[in-house]
């Protein structure tokens, strides 16, 4: 088990409840990151006294730089305060950093050989074969923190090499609007969309709960997390958040991994691995949840799904274009700027303009980040 941990974006929601398993399992902070919310961050450091801390927002920065004067905590600030907390030397680090600017933390915390407990998709999505390439090549392990494959993880121990897999299945909760039509969601508001069901999380991902990319990002993620093809990546809608995922072996055995929705178990499991320990989690008592439900997505009302499916096929910077085309105009949508359906408009649009370059460096994919996210907003503005 570790000794000690960075959280990277230790103010949102998976940070929140990382730093409650981390103080649960006595774990010395070493490191913690903000985008800006620094009336929080101010809290965690005076009560957990990291070495560093980092604000992106520089003017934010500067001035919890005065507000933490008297703790022996250095205050960075930009991006590469937040890379050099990365790279702290920490056991492991806990990315929860929203989008692609958790990609180049991963990576410098790769580069230290800490321990990567990952709950940042766009990591993966945008950056996969860098990733995985530079993780294999320091020895690096990275544990998954998002619930599904938190759950495929699971429910992977003990088998013996890959080819005893036939399909590994991710569960989606469906969001707020499954089951209804593409003309029903013509006029969805900002206030429905970010009513999930079943989970308490960020603005944005909660908009990717709703527009079901999330899950078209849990499937490229998966497929560079366990070496498996996205034609062996099933989805299927689980409205009562219960089973996490499931992995389907060869001989048609199929093994999950069940829970009450809290991320406090798969961010422990991450922490603790290959270890298990007592947790705050509410038990699961299956009697009471009395009912479990499984039903395929609607692909055409949630087409983000399939976009995501058709990039990680296409391969090299694909992934990254509409993940930023995603990004982009989730954030458009929270501003009032766009419609609901112009999510999956703009996720589509992106396919006609990115390059076809397979072997592609991290520059490339954060030029493609920035062209693409400029195109969206000339898309609709």
């Amino acid at each position: 088990m570790i000794k000690n941990l960075a959280v990277l974006g230790s103010t949102g929601s998976i940070g929140v409840q990382a730093l409650e398993v981390a103080e649960l399992m006595e774990f010395k902070i070493e490191a913690l990151t903000a985008n800006s919310r620094t009336d929080i961050l101010e809290e965690q450091i005076r009560k957990f006294r990291p070495r560093l801390a980092a604000v992106a927002d520089e003017k934010a920065a500067a001035d919890l730089k005065i507000r933490v004067a008297d703790t022996s905590t250095t205050v960075l600030s930009g991006s590469k305060g937040v890379e050099e907390c990365a790279r702290c030397g920490a056991d492991s680090v806990l990315n929860s950093i929203v989008g692609i600017a958790g990609l180049a933390p991963t990576l410098a915390a790769i580069e230290t050989g800490s321990s990567i407990a990952l709950a940042n998709k766009e990591t993966l999505v945008a950056g996969g074969k860098i990733v995985m390439d530079s993780a294999a090549a320091k020895g690096v392990s990275i544990l998954p923190v998002d619930s599904e494959h938190s759950a495929i993880f699971q429910s992977l121990q003990g088998y013996r090499g890959k080819n005893q897999i036939k399909r590994l299945i991710l569960t989606a909760s469906g969001g707020p609007f499954f089951g209804k039509t593409r003309a029903e969601l013509e006029k969805v508001t900002l206030a429905q969309a970010l009513k999930h069901p079943n989970w308490s999380m960020g603005a944005k991902i909660t908009i990717d709960s709703a527009t079901m990319m999330n899950k078209g990002l849990e499937l490229i993620e998966a497929a560079w997390l366990f070496g498996i093809k996205a034609e062996n990546i099933d989805i299927l809608v689980h409205r009562q958040s219960i089973v996490h995922s499931l992995v389907e072996y060869v001989d048609n055995s199929v093994i999950a991994q069940l829970g009450v929705p809290d991320m406090r178990i798969p961010i422990q499991y991450a922490l603790t691995y290959p270890d298990r320990y007592q947790s705050p989690v509410k038990q699961l008592d299956l009697a009471e949840a009395a009912t479990l439900t499984f039903e395929r997505p609607d692909y055409e009302t949630f087409s983000c799904i399939n976009l995501c499916r058709r990039a990680f096929e296409k391969g090299g910077l694909y992934p990254a274009a509409v993940n930023a085309a995603n990004e982009k105009a989730n954030e458009l949508f929270r501003e009032g700027k766009i419609g609901f359906l112009d999510i999956p408009k703009a996720v589509e649009a992106a396919f006609d303009l990115v390059a076809p370059v397979y072997d592609y460096t991290l520059e490339d994919v954060f030029e493609t980040d920035k062209s693409i996210r400029f195109a969206t907003e000339r898309l609709f503005l």
